[in-house]
């Protein structure tokens, strides 16, 4: 390679078990396109795509540009990709669609943005369903897609459009759907005074900006703030060939660990969604359900993701946090990182770990810090205290337990720290899948 090309490269393709960058390269890559080159090389089943560098990123930040050689980069990595999917972006029979995320170096879950599915527009739409012989996915993938794009490119509040789909949330599946198209369409000109865009390029172009600017949103600058992370570090972007978990009944999506994450048990803890994409567990518009349903439902898959995520581990060394995606009964992977989990599985993990070879006993010693030890030792909740008595039930945010004033919104747990700085507040927001 070239290495004054080298240098100024901002562009890293992975495709067909070939990869440019690789699992060491979490500084230029971000931890998912790190992951992502990674898997590529290892074989693993991974759709095709390019990450644009976090060296992009900072510079856009800084100039208030994309970087000079980026558009020459990002034409000719989109016609690879269009090689590799044998599809064309804005093709009216067999569009190429592309997922565009986020990915720091330094992990922040669901603190920046992401767009599925760009790549539709009002010509294409007919192509994709026929090609897909399925209406309403194509429908579905369109709304999720103006959804997406209204709140995250034109900075439209979400709740605007969940309003609007109840208001076209009559008849049947597929008149919804194409009321809810419709209806965000118009909602997204009325809102930011211009057309969604139809042009797919446009679209990519206008998304790319929006996750190198969601560094700075206010989620992900409290994030840093409070994990005390570097300011300056920037986002990559991946931009991988759509696979789709809202296919049917035979396709979905789910997020899962490798070891379980509050214990340290050595079994996989995942959640699955059928006929869904992974925003809506992000979301959380419905609630997942555990993965002996992906067993129940698809046991090859099942089988094939336990064999997958247990050479990750193997790979990596280390408990494996993971996503994936069904579609039309294949399975696909789109992240993997080491998983954060509570002090006990941190130390059941290493010592089993240790005990099992992967690592070595003083690696292990070194996974585990005082302070979890601490934690550990510490007394805990007897659950089965018949003293006890629940008054309310959710989905934890992590594990543990704790004690502290409630608080029912971001913006009231805010106000609560401001005024009495000694006093630990616990954030119990609605759960909107209830």
């Amino acid at each position: 390679m070239d290495v004054k090309r080298a240098r100024s490269r901002y562009i890293y393709r992975f495709g067909q078990a070939q990869a440019e960058g690789d699992g060491s390269m979490g500084e230029e890559l971000g931890g998912k396109g790190a992951s992502l080159a990674g898997m590529t090389r290892l074989g693993l089943p991974v759709p095709a795509g390019f990450t644009i560098s976090t060296r992009a990123c900072r510079f856009y930040l800084e100039h208030g540009t994309m970087p000079p050689s980026l558009e020459e980069e990002l034409e000719s990595a989109l016609g690879w990709l269009e090689l590799e999917q044998a599809q064309r972006l804005g093709g009216e029979k067999d569009p190429l669609l592309l997922s565009v995320r986020s990915g720091a170096s330094i992990s922040m879950p669901g603190m920046m943005d992401t767009i599925l599915n760009v790549g539709i527009n009002d010509a294409n739409i007919d192509g994709l369903a026929a090609k897909h012989q399925n209406l309403t996915f194509a429908l579905d993938s369109y709304r999720r897609l103006l959804q997406m794009f209204g709140s995250v490119v034109l900075q439209i509040p979400k709740h605007v459009f969940d309003q609007a789909s109840e208001r076209a949330s009559l008849g049947s599946q597929e008149a919804s759907l194409k009321q809810q198209v419709a209806s965000f369409q118009q909602l997204i000109e009325h809102r930011s005074g211009k057309a969604f865009p139809m042009d797919p390029r446009a679209q990519l172009r206008q998304a790319v900006v929006a996750v190198f600017e969601s560094w700075n949103n206010e989620r992900a600058r409290h994030y840093r703030r409070i994990h005390e992370t570097p300011e300056n570090g920037g986002t990559a972007v991946t931009v991988q060939a759509m696979v789709f978990g809202n296919y049917g009944v035979n396709s979905g999506t789910g997020v899962g660990f490798t070891r379980n994450p509050s214990t340290g048990e050595k079994a996989m803890f995942a959640e699955f969604l059928a006929n869904a994409q992974g925003e809506d567990i992000v979301a959380g518009i419905r609630t997942p359900m555990p993965i002996a349903e992906l067993e129940r439902t698809m046991p090859r898959v099942y089988r094939k993701l336990r064999t997958v995520t247990s050479r990750l581990e193997a790979h990596y060394r280390d408990v494996q946090d993971f996503e994936f995606t069904v579609q039309n009964g294949e399975l696909f992977l789109l992240q993997t990182r080491a998983a954060k989990r509570s002090p006990l599985a941190k130390l059941r993990s290493a010592v089993e770990m240790a005990e099992e070879g992967l690592i070595s006993r003083t690696e292990a010693l070194l996974r585990v810090t005082p302070s979890d030890l601490e934690e550990v030792l510490s007394p805990q909740l007897d659950l089965r205290s018949a003293e006890l008595q629940a008054i309310a039930k959710g989905l934890p945010a992590s594990p543990g337990s704790a004690v502290g004033r409630v608080a029912l919104t971001a913006d009231r747990a805010v106000e609560l720290a401001g005024k009495d700085k000694q006093s630990p507040i616990i954030l119990v927001p609605r759960d909107k899948r209830r």
